[in-house]
């Protein structure tokens, strides 16, 4: 199987919170899409695994905030890598809740969606949130939304585990460049930081090897420190 072909099914990124009164939580989403437009209803696909989604059964509720272009790493690690099982995720993060109750984060959003859910359809390890739109805002009308493939391409991300999109390409050997020295990989989120390739994003150039990489320098995709990155 080709697993580029994926890869060019168009995608944004998300976050997607609820409550169930108690305890708050959000992921990192890249299906979220309008199903009709009146009355305006969007859908969602939620992993069965994720602590979120058991919030969403109970509520029946959730937000949906629209990530920008220039979202940072630790807003994409904190939801998309950790999960809120082990942490309060809103503990430190930019939000406020919706008439509903619901959470919706606010940090590096353009937009955002208060929905209360009308249907739940079992598929396999997600499941699929229809729900009505009760409540949105736009807060960024002139940013650009962060899409999968500028994720993928520019900051060079990977997809969750519990997502979607998630291939286990484990078995393989990454890429080889014609870069000598090694590569290294971020044990959080899968990340390849490739001396050949540099990361731009945080103004490191090409031909910088691992080891000479400034002792603050994090992962781009999750923030994670270089403690936790391996050679492959």
């Amino acid at each position: 199987m080709d697993f580029e072909a994926f890869y060019k099914i168009s995608y944004g990124l998300y976050v997607i919170s609820a409550s169930n009164g108690k305890k708050i939580n959000g992921y990192i989403a890249n299906t979220a899409f309008q199903v009709t437009a009146s009355p305006p209803q969007i859908a969602i696909s939620c992993n069965t695994d994720n602590f979120t989604c058991g919030l969403i059964e109970q509520s029946k509720k959730f937000s949906i905030s629209i990530l920008n272009q220039n979202a940072k790493a630790e807003t994409i690690g904190l939801f998309g890598y950790k999960s809120g099982k082990d942490i309060d995720k809103f503990e430190s993060i930019d939000y406020t809740k919706a008439q509903s109750g619901t959470p919706v984060v606010l940090e590096d959003c353009i937009a955002w969606f208060d929905c209360k859910v009308n249907q739940v359809i079992e598929v396999g390890s997600h499941k699929m949130f229809i729900a009505t739109i009760v409540e949105n805002n736009l807060l960024n009308a002139d940013a650009d939304p962060l899409t999968y493939e500028y994720y993928r391409k520019v900051k060079k991300g990977v997809a969750p585990k519990n997502a979607p999109t998630y291939i286990d390409k484990s078995p393989e050997t990454p890429k080889e460049t014609d870069s000598t020295m090694t590569k290294y990989k971020c044990l959080a989120c899968g990340y390849i930081y490739d001396p050949a390739i540099g990361d731009e994003e945080s103004g490191i150039e090409p031909g910088i090897a691992f080891e000479d990489l400034p002792d603050d320098w994090t992962c781009p995709t999750c923030g994670s420190p270089k403690e936790m990155f391996e050679a492959v």
